[in-house]
């Protein structure tokens, strides 16, 4: 069984910088591409950003593209996403999942394993 944490969410101005993190145990961390999802009452969950087995290959949602950036660290089992020039509309509870794969896919649905979440509130 995999466990994902995430940590790191808080309440931040605009334009501010955040870094959350998500530790994984349970398997074989380097077996699984990792991504993050927001998830608001409005928008449901929506998929922000993935990163492969290597870092090889990351993914980005268009609404993040060029402000966040997703990478993970294999000898740590735990993956990041900086996020920068924040705005009211990144406000979320923010998911990182796990997906038994070397892809990675955009649907929440195919993934195998998701964090608890941590709340990102950014003011304006």
């Amino acid at each position: 069984q995999v466990q994902l944490v995430e940590s790191g969410g808080g309440l931040v101005q605009a334009g501010d910088s955040l870094s959350l993190s998500c530790a994984f145990a349970g398997r074989t961390f380097i077996s699984y591409s990792i991504s993050w999802f927001r998830q608001t009452p409005r928008e449901g969950r929506q998929f922000v950003a993935g990163i492969n087995w290597n870092g090889g290959t990351t993914l980005y949602a268009d609404s993040v593209k060029g402000r966040f950036t997703i990478s993970r660290d294999n000898a740590k089992n735990t993956v990041f996403l900086q996020m920068t020039d924040l705005k009211p509309e990144d406000t979320a509870v923010y998911y990182c999942a796990a997906l038994l794969s070397t892809v990675v896919v955009f649907g929440a649905e195919d993934y195998d394993y998701w964090g608890q979440g941590t709340q990102v509130t950014v003011s304006s």
